[in-house]
């Protein structure tokens, strides 16, 4: 299949009572696999595409944008780990597969690992690309400043001075530089017209909310490498970890913590933070076992 278009389907959930329109790519034919995009400023289901199309041909995939993300306006809802279990569960009840394979990408990892256990016949195996628990901050300045993470959500979620301070921190030059840091692992891929398109995905209304959630830590779905181990226990299908090469030195011992524990099999991939765009082909080989 060369270069198949994804169709959209937009799934009217209703997610821990909010009404969540939620907009989905479908795209290819056969068992059928769900495609999780990572959380971040940028996210959004087009960084799933590339891999969707890869795997097109042997699976139809269905790729959704989460609550609070995505290149559209932000239903606003609760931006909390609760409201995204709740919402993997009104949308595995409103598509119920059963998922020959379940993808995650970043910090869907933890949720689908989570949605798993919770919907024990919903996925045959699980792929994890570049798993990520803990939001930036917490990463990369320690969990000890929970407070002070806190204070700076808020200021970014306060009107007018909160969309100011978003706006100067998520401008295109900054975009950039995060891309080239830690989101892909060659910088010649971090183009000026992807570089505009990830910040199209900025600009939606509401979009600063998921972006201090997220970046604050707000959105991890645990609180420490011992409760994300914990998630991986006999009771989940298969589940195959895809260690980026490039990911960031915190980050990169997370997954090989993961990879070591012996709960996984792990296969080493090209890329940092975002393989499944950056590097979508070795991706999808890697999935397929070729």
């Amino acid at each position: 299949m060369a270069n198949p278009v994804p169709t959209t389907r937009t799934l009217d959930l209703t997610v821990a009572g909010w009404r969540v329109p939620t907009p989905c790519d479908v795209i290819g034919e056969g068992p059928e696999a769900l495609l999780l995009p990572a959380l971040s400023s940028i996210s959004a289901r087009a960084e799933m595409r590339p891999l969707a199309r890869e795997l097109s041909g042997s699976h139809r995939c269905l790729v959704p944008d989460w609550p609070g993300f995505g290149a559209h306006d932000r239903v606003r809802v609760p931006l909390e780990p609760a409201t995204f279990h709740a919402f993997l569960d009104a949308l595995i009840a409103a598509a119920p597969g059963p998922y020959a394979l379940g993808i995650a990408a970043g910090h869907a990892a933890g949720y689908l690992v989570a949605a798993a256990r919770r919907h024990p016949q919903a996925f045959g195996r699980l792929v994890l690309v570049a798993p990520t628990w803990r939001g930036p901050l917490p990463t990369a300045m320690g969990a000890g400043r929970a407070d002070w993470f806190g204070r700076i959500r808020r200021a970014v979620e306060m009107p007018v001075v909160g969309e100011a301070l978003y706006r100067a921190n998520i401008s295109r030059p900054v975009i950039g530089r995060m891309m080239r840091a830690h989101v892909f692992a060659d910088p010649a891929h971090v183009t000026p017209e992807l570089i505009a398109a990830k910040h199209g995905i900025t600009r939606q209304r509401g979009g600063r909310f998921g972006t201090a959630a997220f970046v604050t830590g707000g959105l991890d779905p645990v609180g420490s490498r011992e409760a994300f181990l914990d998630l991986f226990g006999s009771d989940l299908p298969p589940v195959q970890v895809l260690r980026s090469e490039g990911a960031p030195r915190r980050s990169g011992a997370e997954m090989d913590a993961l990879c070591a524990s012996g709960r996984v099999v792990a296969t080493r991939i090209p890329g940092a933070l975002s393989p499944h765009e950056e590097f979508s082909r070795e991706t999808a080989a890697a999935i397929r076992g070729v």
